[in-house]
């Protein structure tokens, strides 16, 4: 893949070139091995993840070390990159681990300065995640569940056991670490290899088993700690500000595509002689719903933009508004879809179902609308209004 330096950029919405290039060369792929009828029938299956996509991914097109420097054998791009790869994401429902190791964990251990596991990252040969909740929102440290034993937290040549629970973990499923914050004095982020004696990872029946969720849970398994006090809150914070942000542009990507296949199908279907598409009613509803994805596609890169620039204040509010936004767009596309599909919509033999569990599940992730919503009100010092 082309290299990207990641640099300053002024907000810009348009596509630079290799943005481009990298869109169409991950679409080539998900085309080639991904199609959705390939999605829907991996869901009926215990391997809801696909182990062999991603390698593919990480090996041919190198989206498992988009963010990692080039000196550690990444490609050194930004979050604009890592963007466009999750607007494909959203766009195929495809079931690979890419918000949960190539954005959250790998930012988590790009605060944290973790040379040694972003190289593993950057190859390919190991996949990542941050044990937080899938439903976290940004801006908070989420209270640790998991305990230290048998050494002092803040001992750095000890050796770590960790035991507790950590619940609907995003992406958990097909990773080789594990990064658990942990309690203790200081608060810490640990490594754990989730072949070590002491941790399991059970699935759970998810709504969207095309990013099925995990139940983590630790009993005296061995860690090493990643880092410790304000360092690993900062590296949590930033990892979820991230996974919310590139979400965000995941919706987008979905919405676009649930639109794109609404309007081709109206465009066929007939009724009393003439394509549905051309009674006045759908015409108004697909336009309403063109108008949501523009911006939705605005708000989505405006926050992508601002995690490359990392303004403090002003990417929080850009992720809170992309992430707020984007879920209501992509849930309304799908179920747009559905509707607009009539009775092939609500069959399990079409995709539809696919989209709006995806939607569902996303417009949950890293925090709910509303909660975003909240946010934004937070961060702009508006009162709510039993104050006012």
């Amino acid at each position: 893949m082309t290299h990207v330096p990641a640099r300053d950029r002024q907000l810009d919405l348009l596509y630079s070139d290799t943005e481009t290039e990298l869109r169409a060369a991950v679409r080539e792929v998900l085309a080639d091995k991904a199609g959705w009828r390939d999605v829907l029938a991996r869901t009926e299956t215990a391997e809801t993840y696909d182990t062999a996509l991603w390698r593919t991914l990480a090996a041919e097109v190198g989206v498992a070390g988009l963010l990692i420097p080039e000196a550690l054998g990444g490609a050194g791009a930004s979050y604009r990159e890592a963007a466009v790869v999750a607007e494909e994401i959203g766009r195929g429902i495809t079931p690979v681990p890419f918000l949960g190791s190539a954005v959250v964990a790998t930012t988590a251990l790009l605060s944290a300065g973790d040379l040694e596991l972003l190289t593993e990252l950057a190859s390919g040969s190991l996949t990542a995640a941050l044990a937080v909740p899938f439903a976290t929102v940004p801006g908070r440290l989420p209270a640790p569940t998991v305990r230290i034993e048998g050494a002092r937290a803040d001992d750095p040549t000890a050796t770590y056991r960790l035991s507790g629970q950590v619940l609907g973990v995003a992406d958990a499923l097909p990773a080789d670490v594990l990064l658990v914050p942990a309690d203790g004095v200081p608060y810490g982020l640990y490594a754990v290899r989730v072949r070590e004696a002491g941790v399991g990872v059970a699935p759970v029946v998810s709504l969207d088993q095309t990013r099925q969720l995990g139940d983590l849970t630790l009993a005296g398994a061995a860690a090493r700690r990643v880092a410790s006090g304000p360092a690993a809150e900062a590296a949590v914070v930033a990892a979820l500000l991230a996974g919310a942000g590139v979400l965000a542009s995941e919706q987008f990507g979905l919405a676009e595509r649930a639109l794109e296949v609404t309007v081709a199908y109206v465009q066929e279907r007939r009724q009393f002689a003439r394509p549905v598409g051309g009674f006045q009613a759908i015409k108004h509803r697909l336009a309403d719903l063109w108008v949501a994805v523009t911006q939705a596609r605005a708000v989505a890169r405006s926050a992508a933009n601002g995690l490359v620039n990392d303004n403090g204040t002003e990417t929080e509010l850009a992720v809170a508004l992309a992430k707020a936004a984007c879920s209501d767009t992509a849930l309304k596309a799908a179920q747009e879809m559905i509707q607009l599909h009539g009775g092939i919509g609500f069959t399990w033999e079409h995709p539809a179902h696919l989209f709006l569990k995806r939607a569902k599940a996303d417009s949950i992730g890293f925090g709910t609308a509303d909660a975003h919503r909240a946010s934004l009100a937070r961060l702009v010092n508006l009162l709510p209004p039993s104050a006012s």
